[in-house]
């Protein structure tokens, strides 16, 4: 196969949201969304590259074996190693990674909410320690921006509070407001810096508010007032009900504009995913793939596999036959099994991989639907199918 060489001009076209199709029993919809680093066909699944890679995959990978558009990097993460002086004087982190597609950076929200035990939050910002070293640190709305500046990715995320489920509706209420004071100096701090590399940047500001149906509606009015060039929600994905997460994703939906995209994060199961492109979401991202597939589990068209089952040991056909992976192709469902339980490293990647490949393949696959205009169809059958043990 041949590998397309890394090349970074400098661009400067804003970014621009083109819905091509809506499917006419649901809220899917099928666009494109225009980066300064290139086009993303939506609905689109975005690889996790938590500290500057998705973990043990190399880029050529990322765009022969899996089809990726975009990856997500992480703020809490590249901020702390391997941090802004070096990130800086390698001219951002597409060149530092040498991957000229885009990237997306979650703002450190999230990391900071799992580290319970080790943070403070003020109405100043977040103060926590490291997970590295526990040196002290504090994230503010507005360093937060410079840092994502630094970093240099294509969609920036506005600094929130992710609070824990369960929580009271008080709690809710005081965190989702302290979530929109943040996103005010958020939007502040965008307006007044530029772009470091010579290329745009844009942010997305989160819609916050737990399990309540009021506290969703009141933060999806808040971020849309703001007329960013795209909206994000978060808070789901963290212990409730799926069902409860869908009619959240209801709730946002109807008041977050229809005409820019629309990122769920940290979102999940193949199933998840579905279920939320049928909602009107057109982005997403979850360690799912590449975390399960280290550990043996593989997501395939007809259900679930644990590769760790001795069923598998002679099962002497590829991992997936139908993938448009040549890896997921040519390697044996018996080899696999072999390579995890021996702790091999190939093991792991070839895992990732095909995980990786069928997440995209899902998304490009719900496109195609949703550009035919059978979507709802297609989606309600393949659901059943991916929740299943094969």
């Amino acid at each position: 196969m041949s590998v397309r060489k890394s090349t970074f001009v400098t661009i400067t076209r804003s970014m621009m949201f083109r819905i091509e199709r809506s499917d006419p029993s649901t809220s899917a919809r099928a666009g494109i969304l225009q980066t300064a680093h290139g086009d993303i066909p939506t609905p689109v699944f975005m690889p996790v590259g938590t500290a500057g890679t998705v973990k043990g995959i190399l880029h050529r990978d990322l765009i022969n074996e899996a089809n990726a558009h975009i990856i997500l990097g992480n703020t809490y993460h590249l901020y702390l190693r391997p941090g802004k002086d070096i990130l800086s004087k390698a001219g951002g982190l597409h060149r530092f990674m040498s991957w000229d597609k885009p990237v997306l950076t979650d703002s450190g929200g999230y990391q900071v909410f799992s580290l319970a035990e080790n943070r403070k939050l003020t109405e100043e910002g977040a103060i926590f320690r490291s997970h590295i070293d526990g040196s002290r640190h504090i994230f503010t709305p507005e360093n937060v921006i410079d840092i994502q500046r630094i970093i240099g990715a294509d969609i920036m995320m506005a600094f929130d509070e992710c609070a824990p489920y369960p929580c009271d509706h008080d709690y809710a209420l005081q965190s989702m407001e302290l979530t929109h004071r943040w996103l005010d100096r958020c939007v502040r701090q965008f307006s007044d810096t530029q772009p470091l590399y010579g290329h745009d940047q844009i942010l997305f500001p989160i819609v916050q508010g737990a399990v309540y149906n009021d506290l969703r509606r009141a933060s999806a009015e808040k971020v849309a007032s703001k007329e960013m060039p795209g909206n994000a929600i978060g808070g789901l994905s963290v212990g409730e009900p799926a069902e409860l997460m869908y009619e959240m994703i209801e709730v946002v939906n109807q008041i977050l504009p229809a005409d820019k995209p629309r990122y769920l994060m940290g979102v999940g199961t193949p199933a998840n995913i579905l279920e939320g492109i049928e909602r009107g979401i057109d982005m997403f991202d979850c360690v799912m793939p590449t975390r399960n597939g280290r550990n043996g589990m593989l997501f395939t068209w007809e259900g679930i596999i644990n590769i760790r089952n001795k069923k598998w040991a002679e099962d002497f056909s590829p991992v997936d036959a139908t993938s448009y992976s040549e890896i997921s192709r040519t390697y044996s469902k018996a080899y696999l099994r072999h390579l995890v339980i021996s702790g091999e490293m190939l093991g792991a990647q070839i895992a990732s991989i095909h995980n990786l490949s069928f997440y995209l393949s899902l998304v490009a696959e719900a496109r195609e639907k949703i550009m035919e205009g059978n979507f709802g169809t297609w989606k309600k059958e393949t659901v059943k199918k991916l929740s299943e043990r094969a």
